[in-house]
């Protein structure tokens, strides 16, 4: 098959959103399918620096997708974000005509998913649209001032729209199964989570070694410390505030720990400051962007994960921590509970700072508990691989061209 992906965010936009993209393009050409990703263009979009850089990580070539980067404007409510400029749509289908796609997959609501909508109304091909994200809960953080009741109201009416112009939707977990149905827009329905690819997360212990030195050299500060790591986007709405509060006393008890948070966002400056205000910056490390490269091995490099985040789509970080081999402390809210579903990994706590410490406490002081859930983690993540879920993608595409053929051609009879 040849399959369109279009997406309003990639790489070096790190989400949840350029996670799936990547990760089920690569495992669909690893099985013999061609895959085209259409996404905007970002000023770091061939500079986002490697620490690793003597380290060969890179993927193989004949392996990759083909790329079309669209001119994009930076977008004024999220300086990590761009908006595609929508008069590109004839070159966009310019370069997609020679591909010659068999289907359409749209995982964003924006401009480029307006481009794929197009296309495959245009050249009569299906479309599949992955809801990935609740905005309903999550543009309250993009647009504070506008009162919420107003922005619900729009939201569902977008979203709305762009789901009766589906042929099927995918949903990554069961809540938002729940949620799609209750726009009452009668498609189908599949739930699919993303997969992770293990082989990026499973590090020889010598490439971790010489990366860990590495990060020594520019974070002198990591020189013989246990390292609680956090990575996704410095923002406010994961929740980083939670991680900041009960700092303090694990520090205090456990003078050998940093916080090391692998991400950039719009708050990176506002956490600083708060480390700053709590005196522990010396134990608080900012990463800013890493390549995804660097961020596997940092995974590998690390002691245990902590995320508090609860607004978390998939949880998508906790599995690649878990494949890893760091067990995780998370709250257990929105894809947490999908992915650990109880204490797989690690422990799944509730909004509480006190258990929440509790959990990072006994990993820290208890070698046999930390090592037992370490191999547990290992092996529990092994469900979510890329592998297993592209099995599933590939047939919901086949089922979609079977189904929107038959479609289509009654159309053309007239039935």
């Amino acid at each position: 098959m040849k399959i369109v992906m279009f997406t309003d965010a990639y790489w070096p936009r790190v989400n949840g959103v350029s996670v799936s993209v990547e990760s089920f393009s690569y495992a669909l050409i690893r099985a013999g399918n061609e895959v085209m990703i259409i996404c905007p263009f970002y000023p770091e979009s061939s500079v986002v620096e490697r620490i690793s850089d003597s380290i060969d990580m890179e993927k193989d070539d004949s392996l990759k997708p083909l790329i079309i980067r669209v001119p994009s404007s930076p977008l004024i409510i999220s300086k990590e974000d761009r908006l595609a400029k929508f008069y590109k749509l004839f070159w966009v289908s310019k370069q997609i005509e020679s591909f010659s796609p068999d289907i359409i997959h749209i995982n964003t609501e924006f401009i480029i998913a307006e481009f794929g909508f197009q296309y495959a109304k245009q050249h009569k091909l299906p479309i599949i649209f992955t809801f990935h994200t609740l905005w309903e809960d999550y543009a309250v953080n993009y647009i504070p001032l506008v009162p919420t009741f107003l922005m619900r109201f729009v939201i569902r009416r977008v979203l709305k729209f762009v789901l009766k112009r589906s042929d099927l939707i995918i949903v990554p977990t069961q809540q938002i199964h729940e949620f799609v149905k209750k726009y009452k827009v009668k498609k189908e329905i599949r739930l699919l989570p993303t997969g992770i690819d293990p082989l990026i997360f499973t590090r020889e212990k010598t490439e971790i070694e010489h990366f860990k030195s590495m990060m020594i050299k520019k974070y002198p500060q990591l020189q013989k410390r246990r390292i609680l790591l956090f990575a996704g986007r410095i923002a406010r709405e994961k929740n980083i505030d939670f991680l900041l509060s009960i700092a303090p006393a694990i520090i205090k008890k456990h003078p050998e720990v940093v916080f090391l948070f692998a991400g950039n966002g719009p708050d990176l400056i506002y956490f600083e400051e708060e480390c700053a205000s709590l005196n522990i910056a010396d134990h608080c490390i900012f990463t800013g962007y890493l390549a995804r490269e660097d961020l596997a091995l940092t995974y590998g490099m690390s002691d245990i994960f902590v995320f508090p985040s609860l607004t978390e789509t998939q949880g998508l970080v906790t599995i690649e921590a878990m494949l890893s081999g760091i067990p995780v402390v998370a709250i257990g809210e929105m894809g947490t509970i999908m992915v650990m579903n109880g204490d797989n990994g690690g422990f799944m706590v509730h909004n509480d700072p006190d258990e929440f410490s509790k959990r990072v406490l006994e990993l820290l002081e208890d070698e046999a508990l930390y090592r037992r859930k370490s191999e547990e983690a290992k092996n529990y993540a092994q469900r979510w691989t890329i592998d297993t879920m592209t099995i599933e993608l590939e047939g919901i595409y086949r089922y979609a061209i079977k189904t929107f053929d038959k479609t289509d051609k009654k159309r053309k009879h007239g039935r």
